[in-house]
């Protein structure tokens, strides 16, 4: 039987929808956190009645139609069916802009009764562990913990709603979002071991790259902005090193250089910016494996847009290293995202990013007309996961040249099938380094030059069309993501 505090009860606005969450969860956490340490300093169990704070919040969401449906055009905040929708809650304080967006528009344009309360759904303890500091010296071990406190069960997170597995049809309640409080701490504590920083600093405009020298003008770029442009106030590299707005040079530098970026398998850069909306850069390293891993974790984040700005081979002579080529389609050869999203279903260009991108190429080179076509190519990209596909070329050549591909890599299939699949929206530009079914491949002294001249461009390229996107937010939330049977928030 629910107590006075963990009671559902009807908000009557978004801002006290979203307190209520945040104070229900500062006091399961704090709770959950307090028993554990009492555990771990004097092998004290919680009882039943401390159990029962041990659960995340939930946001209830009740469609009771009257009259026609509203017309809205806007592809996220909106109810199909009348019934009941709900969603387990995590870090609401952390998601408070991301709520506020979602609930505001649904209050104000649908009848919707909406509760908040203390869910069913149990906390894991690793999940209030910040560092795991806690634990050590403590000699009680992880398996010991599991059965005094809840634990993670893998078998309760899944992805089943974005997948569409879920069976809406006579379903008495609905979805209200697309991942649970489980499946998105599982990803935020994903996200700190892979990236290197706390998840807190991912910025929702995302740059995903194969190249770590796209790093190097990242954080060229990112002091550049710190000290010239007054919406960014701070830069974040992996290990959550902070280098402020206003930093003397020579500090600055050193922080740089003091990185030790490769302890983590995919460092993230955050350029931060003061309204909300600035820019992270993930050196996700080479293939569809990593791809579909770090894309899993940043969708819990909800961002705004992704895109693939790296490498690739091109496939057509009249192509020229260091030219671009903006993918409109992309032929999966990956293999990796079959099961939930198979080959042939089709990965639609999102019309707002390809303008965006080509807009912030003729920008950038200063090109235009025939001019920019020459340098900039759209096409099919072709993603293997087999770096040494040419080994196969002679029973690959008839579904190439079926696809009429034109450039060759192993991330950016994988990137815009998880942008389709997670609801984010996604492009690719990618720049020929390489043309190796015409004898040009990187040789080292090459190569360097190639890097040198190409990468700070194709770098600001995509910097720029995320700063177009910026003004574009109601369109670039497309329809063409939406399935039939899809949660009120994005």
């Amino acid at each position: 039987m629910n107590t006075d505090a963990e009671a559902f009860i009807v908000a009557a606005t978004a801002e006290e929808a979203v307190d209520r969450l945040a104070a229900l969860h500062q006091r399961a956490t704090s709770a959950l956190r307090q028993a554990l340490m009492r555990y771990l300093t004097e092998r004290v169990e919680p009882d039943a009645e401390q159990r029962r704070l041990f659960r995340y919040p939930e946001l209830r969401l009740t469609h009771q139609p009257q009259g026609r449906a509203p017309s809205i055009v806007r592809a996220y905040a909106r109810v199909q069916a009348a019934g009941a929708y709900s969603a387990t809650v995590t870090q609401p304080q952390a998601f408070r802009r991301y709520l506020l967006d979602q609930l505001r528009p649904l209050m104000n344009d649908f009848n919707v009764r909406v509760e908040v309360g203390v869910g069913e759904q149990d906390i894991p303890y690793p999940y209030v562990v910040e560092q795991g500091d806690e634990l050590a010296g403590s000699g009680i071990t992880a398996a010991e913990l599991a059965q005094v406190f809840p634990s993670t069960d893998l078998a309760a997170v899944s992805d089943d709603v974005a997948d569409g597995l879920l069976a809406w049809a006579g379903a008495e309640s609905f979805p209200l979002a697309l991942f649970d409080a489980a499946r998105v701490d599982f990803s935020l504590r994903r996200l700190v071991h892979y990236t290197g920083s706390d998840w807190r600093h991912v910025q929702p405009w995302i740059l995903l790259t194969n190249y770590h020298r796209y790093v190097d003008q990242f954080v060229r770029h990112g002091l550049e902005r710190l000290r010239e442009d007054g919406r960014f106030v701070r830069l974040v590299l992996p290990g959550n090193v902070v280098i402020e707005r206003g930093m003397a040079e020579d500090e600055a530098r050193a922080l740089v250089e003091g990185v030790v970026w490769h302890r983590y398998q995919m460092p993230a850069y955050h350029l931060i910016a003061e309204d909300g909306h600035g820019v992270t850069l993930v050196n996700i390293g080479v293939g569809p494996s990593n791809a579909k891993n770090i894309t899993d974790h940043l969708a819990v984040l909800r961002p705004h847009c992704w895109l693939m700005i790296g490498h690739c081979g091109g496939l057509r002579q009249s192509q020229t290293i260091g030219d671009y080529v903006l993918a409109h389609a992309y032929m999966r050869r990956d293999g990796i995202l079959d099961r939930v999203l198979p080959p042939h279903i089709p990965l639609p260009a999102l019309a707002e990013v390809q303008q965006a991108l080509q807009e912030a190429a003729a920008q950038v080179t200063g090109e235009q007309g025939e001019a920019l076509k020459r340098r900039l190519r759209t096409g099919t990209v072709l993603t293997y996961d087999d770096r040494n596909w040419e080994l196969r070329w002679a029973q690959e050549r008839p579904l190439i040249n079926l696809s009429r591909a034109v450039a060759v890599d192993m991330e950016s299939g994988t990137i815009a099938a998880q942008g389709y699949r997670l609801r984010v929206p996604y492009g690719t530009l990618l720049c020929v380094s390489d043309k190796p079914l015409h004898s040009e491949i990187k040789l080292p002294g090459a190569a360097n030059a190639f890097y040198e001249r190409a990468v700070s461009q194709h770098l600001r390229i995509g910097i720029a069309a995320l700063d177009l996107l910026r003004g574009q937010l109601d369109t670039l939330h497309s329809r063409k993501l939406r399935s039939f049977d899809e949660p009120p928030f994005r």
